[in-house]
């Protein structure tokens, strides 16, 4: 009867962990849904953004800014993962990836400067030696841009850092994110494109919509009030929205990943539970059968 008792126990316990992963289930259902739509909903602003970036880029007082020019420094690494686990590969392949994107540059430790965002990011690169520039934990599902201002105007305003890269996990679906690195600095439209495009789902009210041919742009601007201090503005906010953007694929990935982990986890709980249910079947019919034979064996002897 003991083994019986703990083979209940253990149903017990599955049933219980299966009603834990199936609130977190539902819980980051609900919050992948909402970054997703924060994330897309922002796309126009962007897109706007990069469509004044790519007018005024073939005017000289764009190609002379110092955020467009390829120099000599170090190389900013922005790494983005979450602070807590339970969203199976999604924080690894950050990280695999920003390792990756470092291997290929060829730096060494001393050249690199990592801001993290996300608790499991910051630790890695911090116990490896490493300077942080920022080990931001508890990033909020509902940051603003504005919120980033103070902290892309401090990386932007560091002049021995030449080149900013971002490390992210890419929304694509439910059931798919991709481990992506973009360079932000020196700026490039091409790849500012790259990052707009994609934020935009190939299906939904958010997916691109057909347009007409785009009418040729002028060769030359003039920029009032003074095209420094216009660039000056343009540039760190087409700056903060890569990186904001950045931050809220990698939050709807996370709550994605994490309600497939937990799915996962729910349906194996279910599974474990229908497994010891019919061992706990066996063993009791077993030690019924058994004490049937004995009361049969115990008349018979009395006869």
């Amino acid at each position: 009867m003991a083994n019986l008792k703990s083979i209940k126990t253990k149903i017990s316990s599955s049933k219980k962990m299966g009603t834990v992963t199936r609130a977190m289930e539902a819980v980051s259902a609900v919050k992948m849904r909402k970054s997703q739509e924060r994330a897309l909903s922002g796309r126009a602003y962007a897109a706007a953004a990069l469509s004044v970036l790519e007018r005024l880029s073939g005017t000289a007082d764009l190609s002379r800014h110092p955020l467009m020019q390829e120099r000599e420094g170090k190389t900013a690494i922005i790494v983005i993962t979450s602070d807590k686990g339970l969203a199976g590969s999604l924080n690894s392949g950050v990280i695999r990836t920003a390792e990756r994107e470092l291997a290929r540059s060829d730096l060494a430790t001393g050249d690199v400067v990592v801001y993290a965002f996300g608790r499991k990011g910051g630790d890695y690169f911090n116990a490896r030696g490493f300077e942080m520039g920022i080990n931001k934990s508890n990033v909020s599902d509902d940051i603003t841009e504005v919120e980033l201002r103070d902290i892309t105007r401090a990386l932007i305003d560091r002049t021995d850092i030449a080149k900013v890269s971002v490390v992210y996990q890419n929304f694509v679906s439910s059931f798919e994110q991709i481990p992506t690195v973009h360079e932000i600095v020196p700026i490039k439209a091409k790849t500012m494109r790259a990052i707009v495009e994609g934020i935009r789902p190939a299906r939904g009210k958010y997916a691109p919509q057909p347009t007409a041919e785009r009418m040729p742009s002028p060769t030359a601007y003039t920029v009032e009030p003074d095209a420094d201090e216009v660039l000056s503005v343009l540039l760190p906010k087409l700056i903060n929205i890569a990186v904001f953007h950045a931050l809220l694929e990698n939050k709807a990935s996370e709550h994605s990943a994490r309600m497939v982990a937990m799915k996962s986890a729910t349906d194996k709980a279910k599974e474990m539970a229908q497994i010891f249910t019919r061992k706990f079947n066996k063993v009791r019919q077993a030690a019924i059968t058994r004490e049937v034979s004995e009361i049969t064996s115990g008349i018979e002897s009395m006869k």
